[in-house]
């Protein structure tokens, strides 16, 4: 029986076993310097009372034990979680109703694709300045609410309305994003389905909440699961609205606004810093879980 002729891939992978690794080990180099030693950093960080030029000393969990008396702290975590619960609704409805809408096949539909798209690739910084000119005192909404007689509106001076114009920010430039990864699942579903319904007598409504909910309800626990953790994390549309401070007295301050303005600065308590990210860190993985076991139940 003749041998057979070994291939240039078999000859590679004799001559050298650790091929695979050698593939990878770029990508895990980037990864180990840029992911796993600051996070492994930041955690080893959270028990010392380090700051920007002072190495520091373990203090175990004085940090955490701070965090319980910090009202700060809470005022950030408070504002945090009524981000999630203002901005996930908004995020997970709204998209697929846009991507229902956008998905017609009608003449210049491709541009009004282009334009609900187009927030996501602007620049944050950019939107924020542009909705903190809108909905400044003197600015154009509140001119044509003056113009119109319902007087001026406080947007960016009253603690809950400059919070609610953040969260708005959020959901306009979000939309396009996640209209996208609607788009995708609503071409997987079969429109045999939707001609079912239609001759069994259902309506838009009815074959919307029968056919096309379930059929995306994947892709909707995908988004709730994105856009919660990235509202939990949110940082530049409340700092460039409510400024470095965050807000009147602080009160629109969220958890990430606390750590950048506790660890920075030749004077910032790296150490505090990090124990709120570590807290950033966990309160995330519990999100991710919460929304996965909660899809797991419904599954069930």
């Amino acid at each position: 029986m003749a041998t057979p002729t070994p291939t240039p891939t078999s000859r590679i992978r004799r001559q050298l076993p650790s091929s695979p690794w050698l593939f990878a080990a770029p990508g895990l180099l980037v990864a180990g310097a840029f992911v796993l030693y600051p996070f492994v950093s930041t955690v080893v960080s959270s028990f010392t009372d380090r700051r920007t030029l002072i190495p520091g000393r373990f203090v175990g969990l004085a940090n955490f034990r701070e965090l319980l008396h910090d009202d700060m702290f809470w005022t950030g975590l408070r504002n945090s979680f009524l981000y999630i619960a203002g901005v996930v609704p908004a995020l997970v409805v709204l998209p697929l109703l846009l991507a229902l809408l956008v998905r017609r096949d009608i003449p210049g539909i491709t541009f009004f694709r282009s334009a609900f798209y187009t927030p996501v690739v602007a620049s944050i910084v950019v939107v924020g300045l542009i909705w903190v000119w809108l909905l400044d005192e003197r600015g154009l909404v509140n001119s044509l609410l003056e113009a119109v007689g319902v007087g001026r509106v406080g947007f960016l001076s009253d603690q809950w309305l400059l919070l609610l114009s953040a969260m708005g920010v959020t959901v306009w430039k979000g939309l396009g994003y996640y209209m996208i990864i609607y788009l995708a699942a609503l071409a997987n579903v079969p429109r045999e389905l939707h001609e079912a319904a239609a001759v069994d007598g259902a309506g838009p409504v009815r074959r919307f909440l029968s056919v096309t909910v379930p059929a995306v309800r994947s892709t909707m626990v995908l988004v709730a699961a994105l856009s919660s953790v990235a509202a939990f994390k949110v940082f530049s549309e409340v700092y460039l609205m409510a400024g470095p401070s965050g807000g009147p007295a602080g009160e629109d301050t969220t958890l990430v606004m606390l750590v950048q303005r506790t660890g920075t600065g030749l004077t910032g308590r790296v150490g505090y810093a990090s124990a709120l990210s570590v807290v950033v860190f966990a309160v995330t993985v519990a999100l991710m879980l919460l929304v996965l076991r909660a899809d797991r139940k419904e599954e069930t």
